[in-house]
């Protein structure tokens, strides 16, 4: 088995490791930072699902045309993610960041103005997908670039921005909608938007790159399994060279199929609690819910995957989202939708950080940006099609079942696509 060749540290980086002994790694300032940034920008896609009936009473759109919003939100949200990435790599986390606060206040704004589809197109779809695409490769791209010991662990911590976002806007965005409307709602998120994501960009900043917390600690082996933890470690891919992996292909196929579900779950549930004659303020504590169980889920699962390898966890939680998804089909009461939630949530929160941690693992982090980015595009046809073909099930046949269905299928089979995600032997 081939040993982990510890990166190589520069002068200015043994210069920074040696003025940090006795203080905080900035590192954790930066999960921090990624965290709020990401709590934000989450917590306003994963609100969608709560506009969802407001829109479709208050335009008469069938519920194919608005998850058509968000399918085509997803869409240009994965265009504009490559573009980040790329930004990111050539111009570091700060301007990226200050630009998609701004844009995005700007766009939630002047959804709240909006009185036509081609309107909410623009404004949502277009300005939202432009201020919060790159949000998944900025976090991790960055956090990953400060850490090799516990890179699984500082990303499970960003990772729970998504679910602390969930657990907080999108109950304070059904709250505002039922005590106003659903324009303050989005131009309250506006506001929330510019009051924390800018302030976000005055302290983020690039990490050192290869070796990052290695600079004020000693190496402890993470990778895919023990044979192959290392062994891309030591060089960096270019995405050229990513593309022509098996590997790569594996990942982008897994978030295809989690992102297809995750979104399915947070465009649909409530819209399906609501239609047993729940009110939307009770039917978005699912998400809050799900929300909640995601978090310590992720944190654990992240310093698990940092001890005994990624394989194992990603498995279980892929397999974990396809139980609930095929318990959701059978739902009736509000038990049962919170069971539903507390299992996917474990599943949901835990996925994340030895996927993620893969990628930095087996390309390296000196173009992580680019090729997450790249990577995110298999997200974002996930994205936008688990939305809409699940809202094209229901306008054709009145109910999600085939969709949940579908959804636990392609769980099943991303378990086997992380099993079968090995180091590469050498360069292309």
């Amino acid at each position: 088995m081939m040993k982990p060749r510890q990166p190589q540290l520069n002068s200015s980086q043994t210069s920074s490791h040696s003025s940090s002994r006795g203080h905080l790694f900035y590192g954790w300032v930066v999960v921090a930072s990624c965290l709020i940034f990401s709590l934000v920008l989450f917590g306003i896609r994963y609100s969608f699902g709560v506009f969802f009936k407001p829109l479709e009473v208050e335009f008469g759109w069938s519920r194919a045309m608005v998850s058509s919003v968000f399918a085509v939100y997803m869409v240009l949200g994965t265009l504009f993610a490559m573009v980040g990435g790329w930004a990111l790599d050539r111009y570091g986390p700060k301007l990226v960041v200050i630009i998609m606060g701004t844009v995005t206040g700007t766009s939630l704004l002047l959804t709240s103005h909006v009185s036509y589809m081609w309107q909410l197109y623009l404004t949502y779809s277009f300005l939202l997908a432009l201020g919060t695409g790159a949000t998944y490769t900025v976090v991790m791209s960055t956090g990953s670039q400060w850490f090799f010991r516990k890179r699984a662990t500082a990303l499970a911590i960003i990772g729970t921005g998504a679910g602390l976002g969930t657990l907080i806007m999108v109950p304070v965005a059904a709250q505002l909608i039922s005590t106003y409307d659903w324009r303050t709602s989005f131009l309250a998120l506006a506001i929330l938007a510019w009051a924390l994501v800018i302030p976000v960009s005055l302290i983020i900043k690039k990490g050192p790159g290869e070796g990052g917390d290695m600079l004020y600690s000693s190496p402890m082996q993470s990778g895919v399994n023990n044979n192959t933890k290392s062994r891309s470690e030591s060089r960096d891919f270019s995405l050229a060279e990513a593309v022509k992996t098996r590997s790569y292909w594996l990942i982008f196929s897994t978030w295809f199929a989690y992102s297809f579900c995750v979104h399915l779950v947070m465009t649909h549930v409530v819209p399906r609690v609501q239609d047993i004659g729940i009110p939307p303020v009770q039917a978005a504590t699912i998400l809050s819910v799900v929300g909640i169980m995601l978090i310590p889920s992720r944190v654990l699962v992240g310093v698990v995957s940092d001890r005994i390898g990624r394989k194992g966890p990603g498995i279980v939680c892929a397999l974990l989202q396809a139980v609930a998804l095929l318990w959701l089909i059978g739902c009736t009461n509000m038990w049962m939708f919170y069971l539903f939630a507390i299992v996917y949530g474990i599943g949901y929160g835990g996925i994340d950080p030895p996927i993620v941690a893969m990628v930095g693992d087996l390309f390296g982090v000196r173009r992580l940006g680019t090729i997450m980015g790249s990577l995110v595009v298999g997200w974002g046809l996930g994205a936008a099609l688990g939305p809409y073909i699940t809202g094209l099930v229901f306008d054709l046949s009145n109910n999600y079942s085939m969709a949940f269905l579908l959804g636990a299928l392609l769980m099943i089979m991303s378990a086997v696509f992380i099993y079968w995600i090995e180091a590469p032997m050498g360069r292309p």
